[in-house]
């Protein structure tokens, strides 16, 4: 009896786990896309425009997946767009709109406590930070991270998204670079032509000094006339 309810147990148990379906292995986690976690985020449109047209997304996605350098992106919101001037985007060569994007792209990943101790100015996407022509420079003060670039000053106002190689930071206003944006240096007095005088008007004698002149060798001729005519009448006297 005892072998029977045994039985009859075992055969209960082995139906039981047949009918249930095989565990499922986790899914794969897919390759990191910001545009995703722009949309997702949301009032990111005008950034994910030029993100899209001027291909840098592609080249931001392809790094993060083949780097062990990770990526930090500065990402102004529609509204730091909209206070710029009318038409700014739309003046912009193709080659200036590339370099306003990769100016908001670090090609590491940088984390709010790092911020404290990076050095400047940063290296961004856009280069030439040592030359000037693109400085980005961070300071902190407690929590919060300020960012400067010659043109503008703003900070960062929210972690969108960070994982250890990406991270999203939100920052108030466009990051203007001072190449594209920056007041154009002076123009260099023109150099006078090889021959040409260099004196000025106030050197140079004036007209009136030349009619004084004029007039003065005048007189002295009329008065050598009147001499000699004298001379002539006393000798016929």
């Amino acid at each position: 009896m005892k072998t029977s309810l045994f039985s009859f147990t075992l055969l209960l148990t082995l139906q039981y786990s047949l009918a249930q379906p095989p565990a499922q292995s986790p899914a794969p986690s897919g390759p990191t896309n910001i545009t995703g976690i722009l949309e997702k985020a949301g009032q990111f449109n005008t950034f994910l425009r030029l993100l899209k047209s001027t291909q840098e997304v592609d080249q931001i996605n392809t790094q993060l997946n083949n780097s062990n350098q990770g990526v930090t992106l500065f990402a102004p919101p529609d509204n730091a767009f909209a206070t710029l001037k009318s038409g700014t985007l739309n003046f912009l060569t193709d080659q200036q709109k590339v370099e306003l994007v990769q100016f908001h792209v670090l090609p590491s990943f940088i984390s709010i406590a790092q911020f404290q101790t990076v050095s400047n100015p940063l290296r961004t996407q856009a280069g030439n930070a040592n030359n000037g022509q693109f400085p980005l420079n961070v300071t902190t003060s407690g929590t919060q991270v300020n960012v400067t670039t010659g043109v503008v000053d703003t900070t960062v106002a929210n972690i969108i998204y960070t994982d250890g190689n990406l991270a999203i930071y939100q920052v108030n206003k466009v990051l203007l670079p001072l190449e594209i944006f920056g007041d154009p240096a002076p123009a260099n007095a023109p150099k006078p032509q090889k021959g040409s005088s260099t004196r000025s008007s106030a050197d140079s004698p004036s007209d009136d000094s030349s009619d004084d002149t004029s007039s003065a060798t005048g007189l002295i001729k009329q008065a050598a006339s009147f001499v000699v005519l004298a001379a002539i009448g006393i000798f016929y006297l």
